[in-house]
């Protein structure tokens, strides 16, 4: 019996993509894959990653998650309760940095009883850092003093991706990675066209593919960019994925075949995976307690109505029906908590794969439910913004900002500050989660003006497709830039799908 696609996963962040493939299953309704190493520097989301290894070595997830997510507190000592699990996590998710010497050793050694074990049922997954490749990072890059792109290596991360394709000669590897990359250059050079050329020849050599739809016989940069949003992704993600098939695989494969992603009847919005959560108030980031809330609120409606007189929208009246929506609400009694565990059922207007792929009916509890907190002068922004968006459909442009409530930077209407509070539109996918949402949240405002706040975690979490069961581990910041770092895990289900026929030609 064939069994499982053994997978190597570097650069793993939280586990998008893994948590993705390993959610696939064959025509036998098991497994289509397993995970044999993944690899991750960073401590905060390699804890995250190791609990979710550890939860896959059992049929079941145990009682004790879920009653730890359901009480809180500290995490239960999984190596006293369950020690022979946590062994195989522990060997399977690995703390390093690639490119290092013992990294290097450590991975071959791996590579080579996975080569042994699996009869060349290989796939090579992973995303290199994308810092130095992304439009906001080369925007960076450019402020910084002395900064030379060719000595950057973040540039050339790829390589060490190439250099385990070399050792590993796996039957398929996916590579996913910012759009910044297409356009990106060192010295002149164009980035891209030198990473698939690496590709193309690592190991055997590679045949390159798109997922997108895009005709293979004529690949252009741009048909490797892949829209979530069209893939039943709450989420405008934008993100080049490629696709290689060892060259003697792909001679064998049916004449014409190629793997494609089918894209979604409908787009799945905001609405559809966050209206339903418990509502929540934003905190403030000094002195907070309820009554200090409600005083700042009440503060930030009454400045935002004076500075709406001269409203530079097309619907003021609708403006102003959201702004008293706003301020009833606060006047009717108890404001929400600023954090919740209660689970509600997921709304039926999510389809069906993604609900099912979202839903865990043995929890009871949500985690990373919790708001940070706000200055009181951007609690004015938000509600300001938020209102606006009730009203015209769209954010706010830094220009619509009322004098008053605009933040005091001399070049705030030059354009360089225009989506510089942005809110997530209920009846639309969101923008792209980031890692910038572990900063100040600007860009990330709930579409609910009554909530006056940004995203949670979890919220975060929903809009990338993490499973509600899904555990971000660390401090909240952390958790934050693992969220906005990952692959969204239903996109890459659909990858491992789409791959997986690939495999009866091994």
């Amino acid at each position: 019996m064939v069994g499982p696609v053994q997978i190597v996963d570097l650069f793993s962040g939280p586990g998008g993509l893994s948590e993705g493939f390993a959610a696939a299953k064959d025509a036998r309704h098991k497994s289509a894959y397993e995970i044999g190493i993944s690899i991750e520097k960073d401590k905060a989301a390699h804890r995250t990653l190791r609990l979710r290894a550890f939860l896959r070595k059992f049929p079941e997830i145990p009682d004790e998650y879920y009653r730890w997510l359901k009480i809180g507190g500290d995490q239960p000592t999984w190596s006293e309760i369950y020690p022979d699990e946590w062994k195989k996590a522990s060997n399977e998710a690995i703390c390093a940095e690639l490119g290092l010497a013992e990294t290097t050793a450590l991975l071959s050694s791996a590579i080579a009883e996975i080569n042994r074990a699996a009869k060349g049922r290989t796939v090579l997954i992973g995303g290199p850092p994308c810092q130095a490749y992304s439009l906001v990072g080369r925007a960076r890059n450019r402020g910084k003093k002395d900064y030379v792109p060719a000595k950057d290596q973040r540039h050339y991360l790829y390589r060490e991706y190439c250099r385990v394709l070399n050792e590993l000669s796996p039957a398929v590897f996916v590579m996913e990675n910012v759009k910044g990359m297409l356009s990106s250059t060192v010295e002149g050079l164009a980035i891209f066209g030198q990473v698939v050329n690496d590709l193309k020849n690592s190991g055997p050599g590679y045949r390159l593919y798109t997922i997108s739809g895009d005709d293979n016989d004529e690949l252009l940069p741009s048909h490797f960019l892949l829209q979530a949003e069209d893939y039943g992704v709450p989420q405008a993600r934008h993100r080049v994925i490629i696709v290689g098939v060892r060259a003697d695989i792909a001679l064998r494969l049916p004449r014409g075949f190629s793997p494609k992603l089918i894209k979604s009847e409908k787009a799945v919005t905001v609405a559809d995976v966050l209206s339903n959560l418990p509502r929540l108030r934003s905190g403030l980031s000094r002195d907070d307690n309820e009554a200090a809330w409600k005083e700042a609120m009440a503060s930030a409606i009454s400045q935002v109505r004076r500075a709406s007189s001269d409203y530079q929208g097309e619907k003021p009246e609708a403006f102003h029906a959201a702004l008293g929506e706003v301020e009833a609400r606060l006047a009717s009694g108890t404001a929400p908590a600023r954090w919740s565990s209660v689970r509600t059922t997921l709304p039926a207007s999510i389809p069906f794969k993604l609900r099912a792929f979202l839903n865990d009916s043995r929890l009871s509890a949500l985690h990373g439910h919790e708001t940070r907190g706000h200055m009181p002068s951007d609690l004015s922004r938000y509600l300001f913004a938020a209102c606006y968006a009730v009203a015209e459909g769209s954010s706010p442009k830094a220009s619509r900002f009322p004098t008053d409530i605009a933040p005091e930077h001399a070049n705030w209407k030059s354009g360089k500050f225009d989506d510089r509070f942005r809110v997530q539109r209920w009846h639309h996918p969101s923008s792209t989660v980031t890692s910038h949402i572990s900063k100040d949240g600007h860009y990330f405002i709930h579409p609910d003006p009554t909530q006056c706040r940004s995203l949670t975690v979890r919220e975060a979490a929903r809009l990338q497709t993490f499973p509600d069961n899904y555990v971000f581990l660390g401090n909240r910041t952390e958790q934050y830039i693992q969220v906005g770092n990952a692959v969204p895990p239903f996109l890459a289900l659909q990858i491992a799908e789409a791959v997986l026929p690939i495999f009866d030609y091994v």
